[in-house]
């Protein structure tokens, strides 16, 4: 493996910018397999161990290194899935994947500005809006990584079954039986134009306290949902109905009096966010059908809100 910059004493391992280039790939691949930009980061990062915990003959004898990367990525992936499935039925409240923030308004808060480092972004598509990450939650583990691979990634089965260890035909199978998941969780995919319209009219009867347009913006079978921690109290069980729905809003209006909200992009689609003297206390995902609101998803866990918080300064 050579570097076309020619080599030098004292040059970096010629391959670096060749698996750095992979990195943003393996984070997207990451985020999507598990839900969880911090688990996303500690998959490339174990995949990079392993790389480097080769011999150099050895890693000069890879023919791809961004196929030996993928492949070692969703391994780690898949064997978390596992083991992340048996954490999430302990978790307190829903478990809800992490919210991304729109690309300009990504925040770290480890560094406190905007991340430069491209691959710290997961790319917007419909694959990561928050109704299909939940979809995939319902998943096998299996089915999970065999739909990301060929559905989202185009990976075809053969490669797709020396990752999961399935022949190809077993493969096809697993994607199959995810796609039917998908078209049965009747996700929408609302242009976003009107998402955010819709959005934006919540917003506005909500802090106006306006229960009849909340009810008449959510459809009458909607469910809100929100996940566990934070600092705005939340029901641990999904609220469901309209009425419901909005009453519980209402009532979080009325206990929570200081709380603005603000109207920000959550992956890749309209949403909003509840700050509390200052922190983001929560992100709120929408599904928008037409011109209800179908689903609500609040992400309270501080552990998921750190890239929407601006560092404070000191």
């Amino acid at each position: 493996m050579t570097n076309e910059s020619g080599s030098g004493e004292g040059q970096a391992d010629p391959s670096l910018d060749t698996l750095m280039r992979e990195r943003r790939q393996l984070i997207n691949l990451g985020y999507r397999m598990l839900g969880s930009m911090g688990d996303a980061e500690d998959v490339v990062q174990e995949t990079y161990a392993r790389w480097y915990a080769m011999s150099p003959e050895k890693r000069e004898a890879v023919e791809s290194p961004g196929a030996w990367l993928t492949k070692v990525a969703s391994r780690i992936c898949l064997d978390l899935l596992g083991s992340a499935r048996a954490r999430r039925e302990r978790y307190v409240g829903e478990w809800i994947p992490e919210p991304l923030p729109d690309r300009g308004e990504w925040l770290d808060g480890s560094s406190g500005g905007a991340a430069d480092d491209p691959a710290d972004r997961v790319t917007l598509d419909e694959s990561v809006n928050m109704a299909f990450l939940v979809v995939l939650e319902s998943m096998t583990p299996a089915e999970r990584v065999a739909f990301i691979l060929h559905d989202v990634f185009r990976y075809p089965f053969a490669e797709v079954a020396e990752i999961v260890g399935r022949t190809p035909a077993a493969c096809r199978q697993l994607a199959t039986s995810a796609r039917r998941r998908v078209r049965s969780s009747h996700a929408t995919s609302t242009p976003a134009p009107l998402s955010a319209e819709v959005v934006r009219d919540f917003k506005r009867a909500w802090e106006a306290k306006d229960i009849e347009a909340l009810i008449g913006l959510l459809d009458p079978a909607a469910t809100a949902v929100a996940d566990g921690g934070g600092l705005v109290a939340a029901a641990l069980e999904p609220v469901e109905g309209s009425e419901q729905i909005a009453r519980y809003f209402i009532d979080l209006s009325d206990r929570v009096p200081e709380m603005t909200l603000q109207q920000r992009t959550v992956n890749g689609r309209p949403g909003l966010i509840v700050d509390l003297d200052g922190d983001t206390a929560a992100v709120l995902a929408f599904d928008v059908a037409a011109d209800r609101v179908q689903r609500i998803w609040a992400v309270r866990n501080p552990e998921k809100l750190r890239p929407w918080t601006t560092p404070k300064s000191t």
